[in-house]
């Protein structure tokens, strides 16, 4: 039987000055310094699961976003997932699989569909929960008109949410714009 404590699910407006430092400390660590203010910028906003020490320092970490994304002709509402980590040590014990369980429950009841970017490291957990390749094309919405995006096929994932078919490959999927990495 699983003691472990139920994961926290929060806003981020419910999120205390001193959690949001904790997070981006474990963002930090966990992506080995690889994870700037634009990325931090991008978990923020939405929905954040947590697994956490009894003394509140996290060990487990996810959030989704809403993102628009264009799709022959419709705009849907995303749900996009940002910032999944693990801290060292705490690796490979299901904590990863708990915060995507969270994340995919929100996505299922907030949301036409789920999109995420994997890394090399994150895409083993995210297959084995579902997920699949996106196989068409990707862009983003850029203030001049579509940008394609051809390097990120083959690591951007999707996931329908519950009920919910997927879009048609046959025509890509067009995130809205950003800063930083656009997927």
């Amino acid at each position: 039987m699983d003691r472990s404590p139920a994961p926290r699910v929060a806003h981020t407006h419910e999120l205390t000055p001193v959690e949001r430092g904790r997070i981006r400390e474990l963002l930090d660590t966990a992506f080995d310094g690889d994870f700037g203010d634009e990325d931090w910028e991008h978990s923020l906003g939405g929905i954040h699961v947590l697994l956490c020490e009894p003394d509140g320092r996290p060990t487990a970490h996810g959030s989704v976003v809403q993102r628009r994304v264009l799709h022959a002709g419709r705009s849907y509402r995303v749900g996009y997932v940002e910032a999944v980590a693990v801290r060292a040590g705490h690796r490979r014990r299901g904590l990863g699989r708990r915060v995507m369980a969270g994340l995919e429950r929100v996505i299922d009841t907030a949301y036409d569909f789920g999109a995420l970017s994997a890394s090399a490291e994150g895409a083993a957990l995210y297959a084995s929960s579902g997920w699949q390749v996106w196989p068409g094309g990707l862009a983003a919405l850029g203030p001049a008109g579509p940008v394609p995006l051809p390097e990120e096929e083959g690591t951007t994932y999707v996931r329908p949410a519950a009920g919910l078919p997927l879009p048609a490959p046959a025509h890509p999927l067009a995130f809205d714009w950003r800063g930083g990495d656009l997927l």
